[in-house]
C-alpha cells in the first residue's frame, strides 16, 4: 500500500509530498508492517534505503496500532526533530482537550 505524506507546516519539509510504502506480512497485526519512504528523504530517523527508525515499528509494536497510528507517529517524530516549539504547542492543545473530554 502506498500513502502520500505531506511535510509538516513550519518545518523544512513544508510543502513537500513524500510517498511511503507500507507492506503487511501474513503475521500482521502481531508483527509490524514494513514502512519506508519511496521518495528521497534526508532525515536523521530515515535510513538510506528509506526505512524508518521508529520504536513502534520495532520493539514497541502492539497489535492495537493501525496505519493511522503509524502515520501519526511518523509525523510527530518528524515535528519533534524539526520544530520542537510546534510539537510542544500541539501536545499542550491535546492535554487541554483531554480535560474537556472528561
Amino acid at each position: 500500500m502506498e500513502r502520500s505524506y505531506f511535510g509538516p507546516v513550519g518545518t523544512p519539509f513544508e510543502d513537500g509530498t513524500f510517498k511511503l510504502l507500507i507492506e503487511f506480512s501474513e503475521e500482521y497485526p502481531n508483527k509490524p508492517p514494513t514502512v519506508r519512504f519511496v521518495s528521497r528523504m534526508f532525515h536523521p530517523n530515515v535510513y538510506a534505503d528509506g526505512s524508518i527508525c521508529l520504536d513502534i515499528l520495532q520493539n514497541r509494536w502492539s497489535p492495537t496500532y493501525d496505519v493511522s497510528s503509524i502515520l501519526t507517529s511518523i509525523q510527530a517524530a518528524q515535528l519533534y526533530q524539526e520544530n520542537k516549539r510546534e510539537y510542544e504547542k500541539r501536545v499542550t492543545a491535546i492535554v487541554e482537550q483531554s480535560w474537556v473530554d472528561v
